[in-house]
């Protein structure tokens, strides 16, 4: 397992992103569990959940309660693994989704994250998206307020523009250690994002990391995915399955990156970290490049 910097310390450079395990087409907790227990097993030390991720209406703080429990009975030392959460979003019930990012709210939030995870302190939180009713410092600011306070160790955002980038880390300096954006080989408008993330020295998410090649958990079992494209022949010619060389070219893009790819099973997330075993060559990169749109 490679490994890279994330909130002052070192993490996996594949994470595991915990989402499919909670909200609609979830598996049963046994296998859930077992999922996490893979990933640790697979040497991954970075978890990411939030308290919106959920299925039905009253459940917040479902997959966050599971993380704990996984970590809780998983028979080894989980003393280097971090659980990044996030706060700022809502599930009412209904497959919709809602924004809340007060700082009134984001502080209850975090707190109610902490005490569901067992911890005194939160390793990561992050804003899970910008409230357009809240003016983006006062969100931002209620992080600064629960890095005073020890409420967190570290701060994220998600779903940022680079001026938003920009702004918290002038209102949170060196506790800003994150950012979190959707990037893919089918989605890569966030470039940006990702440059400035890498030149502030700021570790890079991206969520849902394998678009083009897997389909997202949110599109349930019928939703589209690719097929023979120059990720698929790069992985036929190395033996190993083209969400291995997505990641590994995802990990290509930056050294700050660190790809989260959701799984709800433990042959995905086995199959996930291996790519940190994988090096794309200078030719295989160029092909990748030429093949992708846009």
């Amino acid at each position: 397992m490679q490994y890279r910097t994330l909130a002052h310390t070192t993490v996996s450079a594949i994470g595991l992103g915990a989402m499919p395990l909670s909200i609609e087409h979830r598996p049963d907790e046994t296998q859930a569990l077992a999922t996490v227990h893979a990933a640790l097993d697979a040497g991954v030390t970075l978890i990411d959940t939030a308290d919106s991720y959920h299925w039905h209406a009253g459940e917040a703080g479902h997959n966050e309660l599971l993380i704990a429990r996984a970590l809780a009975c998983y028979g080894g030392d989980t003393s280097d693994v971090l659980v990044a959460t996030k706060g700022g979003r809502g599930r009412p019930g209904d497959g919709s989704w809602t924004v809340n990012a007060t700082p009134a709210h984001l502080k209850e939030a975090a707190e109610a994250s902490a005490k569901r995870l067992g911890v005194d302190a939160i390793g990561l939180y992050q804003l899970h998206k910008p409230d357009p009713a809240v003016p983006w410092a006062e969100s931002v600011g209620a992080l600064r307020e629960l890095l005073d306070a020890g409420t967190i160790r570290a701060a994220g955002i998600s779903n940022v523009t680079t001026d938003q980038i920009r702004q918290a880390h002038q209102i949170l300096g060196g506790g800003l250690a994150s950012v979190q954006n959707q990037y893919s080989p089918a989605v890569r408008d966030h470039e940006p994002e990702l440059r400035l993330s890498t030149e502030l020295g700021l570790a890079f998410l991206p969520w849902s990391p394998l678009g083009g090649i897997s389909r997202s958990s949110l599109e349930g079992p019928s939703g589209p995915t690719s097929q023979g494209t120059a990720f698929h022949r790069i992985a036929a010619e190395r033996g190993v399955g083209p969400q291995q060389i997505a990641l590994a070219w995802l990990l290509a893009r930056s050294p700050a990156v660190i790809p989260v790819p959701g799984s709800g099973r433990p042959a995905s997330i086995t199959d996930s970290a291996r790519a940190a075993e994988l090096t794309l060559s200078s030719e295989e990169l160029a092909r990748l490049e030429n093949a992708l749109p846009g």
